[in-house]
């Protein structure tokens, strides 16, 4: 594993993401340069994303910062940032 544990962030946003898309996807090749657009997300649906990461992650992150976003690494940052 990673020292900052940025694989298991990612492993647990992964599987939030697959739950919340409408869009069928190899979430398995889902890494952190992934455009979240591709994923089926735009600065919008990811908003609705929001509540279920910060229910996973147990942690609240700010609205603004979030649809800012543009890579799945983006919001790892974000979510390390804010203790996950």
């Amino acid at each position: 594993m990673d020292a900052d544990g940025t694989a298991d962030v990612l492993v647990r946003l992964r599987d939030v993401l697959r739950d919340s898309a409408v869009e069928e996807h190899d979430w398995d090749a889902v890494e952190a340069e992934t455009p979240i657009e591709s994923l089926g997300f735009d600065s919008l649906t990811i908003l609705d994303v929001l509540y279920d990461v910060e229910e996973e992650f147990g942690i609240a992150l700010d609205p603004k910062q979030v649809v800012k976003t543009r890579t799945v690494g983006e919001i790892i940052t974000l979510l390390q940032q804010n203790g996950a």
